[in-house]
């Protein structure tokens, strides 16, 4: 494989929408989904009323890559090769001694070593983006508050409970009705959690489309909530700038899932309607399946394998399944790239909002989180401070396994001319390769990491 990647010489350019191409004012963000999930269970399951409470400090436990064990109430940091690095029950972290005794240094019992490992399944849960993080903090607190409750539980069943509370804030209906705390809350003040797209984005997206471009917008978002997302950040004429726009596309099934078991519907008034044989024109569809739209994609460009690169943020919807079942090229927008400078986030909230919306605000999400230390490297427990301490953490190996490059936003590289040359992950051994516009600090000061 070349070892550079270029946009110039990609035939077709598609986007995840939440939190890819629409970025979101996490403080606020977090709070809503948070709450939607909190008011569900004390109100409709009966749980704590205490769980309604969070303070600015609870939310230094929300951090990208964790998994809960769903049996145990245990979250857990893995290393790349499936090792426990650190360990909470609930929000309580484990001493050393008890994570040493609980884990040892064997792999974690669920993992998978070819990192194809799901991120989702009956027994464990991966917290990979920022519409789940909230929920770790969510679940952790629920783990806290039945340990109290029950003398010391150990095994716990409150997930189904979780899954209500999500289906009831998020389900296909729940725009329309009105329903839950998430869809009203965001249609009465857009502005209080959603940046709109910079000029420069803007811009970015019309030369692609000069260029000969064909554009795909693919979301897992509802079409009515995608409109209102677009609208908002890209403008009422948003639609005119993509060839295909794909809602409610049940992401990652999308690219793993056959025609038949996932085709393409058309939609009437936001309604999905009877299942499409195949896709044969541009235009707005629902759910659908990638083979079936890379067979239109090579009848649009006339090529008999056109190139297609896509930009997402998660790596379990977006970056994973492209890569690994459709073998397209894959940018990952990781905004932890933001937070990893000095601690800062590398741009501040747009001057209209400072001051704007007061009270005790959550951490950007994507800043360093004390208690679970950093999403990219950690120490080996019982070994700190000698030479095979540090190692990368698997979901550090994921991103330079699955993604062509990583940038902290499209903003990041949106007044690049298209046929820049980004180093690929792929070109060379090293794990830094495919950032940009540079490693995370912590990489960077760690070139030489264990890997084992």
């Amino acid at each position: 494989m070349a070892q550079h990647f270029c946009l110039a010489s990609c035939d077709v350019v598609g986007f995840d929408l939440d939190h890819t191409l629409c970025r979101y004012n996490l403080p606020e963000s977090a709070l809503l989904i948070y709450n939607s999930f909190a008011q569900f269970l004390v109100k409709e399951k009966g749980y704590d009323k205490e769980l309604l409470t969070v303070t600015p400090e609870d939310w230094d436990f929300c951090s990208k890559g964790l998994a809960l064990d769903l049996e145990d109430g245990h979250f857990i940091k893995l290393a790349d090769n499936g090792t426990v690095l650190r360990a909470s029950h609930g929000t309580k972290m484990m001493a050393p001694e008890v994570l040493a005794e609980q884990y040892g240094r064997k792999e974690w019992k669920h993992f998978i070593s070819d990192t194809g490992m799901a991120s989702r399944s009956g027994k464990y849960y991966f917290y990979d983006n920022y519409f789940d993080l909230p929920g770790a903090l969510l679940c952790a607190r629920v783990v806290d508050s039945l340990t109290k409750q029950n003398n010391g539980q150990k095994t716990f069943d409150f997930w189904k409970d979780v899954v209500a509370a999500i289906q009831h804030n998020y389900k296909v209906s729940a725009f329309k009705e009105n329903c839950g705390i998430y869809f009203p809350e965001v249609k009465r003040d857009p502005g209080r959690y959603l940046y709109s797209c910079p000029e420069s984005v803007k811009k970015w997206l019309q030369q692609l489309k000069n260029a000969g471009k064909i554009l795909l917008l693919i979301t897992s978002s509802h079409s009515d909530y995608c409109r209102l997302l677009c609208e908002h950040i890209l403008g009422n004429d948003f639609a005119d700038l993509f060839d295909i726009v794909i809602t409610n596309a049940l992401k990652p099934g999308f690219f793993s899932h056959s025609p038949s078991q996932r085709p393409f519907r058309t939609l009437e008034n936001d309604e999905e309607q009877e299942a499409l044989p195949s896709l044969d024109k541009p235009g707005w569809y629902s759910q659908g399946n990638a083979a079936h739209l890379y067979e239109l994609l090579k009848k649009m460009t006339g090529k008999p394998e056109p190139k297609v690169v896509y930009f997402g943020d998660s790596m379990h919807s977006d970056i994973f399944p492209a890569r690994h079942y459709s073998n397209w090229e894959t940018v990952l927008i990781l905004e932890e790239l933001r937070g990893d400078r000095d601690g800062k986030p590398e741009e501040s909230e747009p001057l209209e909002k400072k001051g704007k919306y007061e009270g005790p605000k959550a951490k950007p999400l994507y800043t360093l989180s004390k208690t679970w230390g950093s999403f990219f490297i950690d120490s080996v427990s019982g070994l700190e401070n000698t030479e095979d301490s540090l190692v990368y953490t698997w979901s550090c190996k994921r991103i330079s396994t699955y993604s062509t490059i990583a940038i902290p936003s499209i903003e990041a590289i949106a007044e690049l001319p298209l046929d820049y040359k980004f180093t690929r992950f792929s070109s060379n051994s090293s794990k830094t390769a495919g950032y940009y516009p540079y490693p995370p600090l912590v990489l960077s000061n760690n070139e030489k990491l264990t890997t084992k």
